[in-house]
């Protein structure tokens, strides 16, 4: 499994502290491998608090559902480790479904509701974009991984990297979002490259395509997926003067090397 962004980013100590608050309480709703891991990570934090938040967080999740996740054959050795020392194995059934988080501190925020009628009168007069321009890091975060999809197309274009990453890690991202992403000249490269990375996403032609035709992708990952583009979009890829000289050669080679 390819790292996490937003993982990453509470490795390398970049959370600021009311992030990492909010992740220590289990309010940071990401997938199951992303949540699991910086609690992990923030048992040993520097902090006192947030290392005593991170314990409780975890004690609160149900052993069961813990052990089920363990027996995932694309869980980490050290995850098992950890949770061997604290005396839960993995189950004998493994956990089918991992795009969930195992804990959720505020499962029903309004805030964040796909439905504007379930959101409240002051909120349902703002613009979404009003809206998103009002939080704090911590609140856009909440909104990266458990808002609505008009937010997450905000968002994954916001100046912060760490929000970005928030909208990448979020369980309720579908692939249709991430194909309109993949197109998007708006994201930073580091977006991109994460969409690149994703296995799952990359089966999916329209998502390859969207990665190579973007003038945004890093060339190296542009060139190295054209072997997956067809010979139509190929010859489109040859005179489109909006993506790299580089990659219309390259796309021409192909088209040349299929015609002998």
């Amino acid at each position: 499994m390819a790292p996490s962004p937003l993982v990453e980013f509470f490795k390398r100590g970049e959370a600021a502290r009311d992030v990492k608050m909010l992740a220590a309480q289990g309010g940071l709703a990401v997938r199951a491998h992303d949540q699991l891991s910086i609690l992990v990570q923030l048992i040993d934090d520097q902090d006192p608090e947030v290392r005593e938040m991170a314990g409780q967080t975890i004690d609160r999740i149900p052993a069961s559902a813990v052990a089920a996740f363990l027996a995932r054959s694309d869980v980490s050795v050290d995850l098992r480790e950890f949770f061997a020392d604290r005396g839960i194995f993995p189950a004998d059934v493994a956990a089918e479904d991992d795009q969930q988080p195992l804990i959720d501190a505020e499962p029903d925020d309004p805030t964040f509701a796909e439905d504007p009628d379930e959101a409240a009168d002051e909120q349902e007069r703002q613009s979404v974009s009003q809206r998103l321009s009002q939080m704090s890091i911590p609140q856009k975060l909440k909104a990266a991984t458990k808002g609505t999809k008009e937010m997450r197309s905000i968002l994954v274009r916001d100046p912060s990297k760490l929000i970005a990453a928030a909208v990448m890690s979020s369980p309720k991202l579908t692939s249709q979002e991430v194909e309109v992403i993949s197109r998007m000249a708006s994201v930073s490269e580091d977006v991109l490259r994460t969409i690149a990375s994703n296995r799952n996403w990359m089966k999916n032609y329209k998502i390859a395509f969207g990665l190579v035709k973007n003038p945004k992708t890093p060339l190296a990952v542009s060139l190295h997926l054209l072997h997956r583009i067809n010979d139509k979009d190929l010859t489109m890829l040859a005179v489109d003067r909006n993506v790299p000289e580089q990659l219309r050669i390259g796309a021409k080679k192909k088209i040349s090397a299929s015609r002998t």
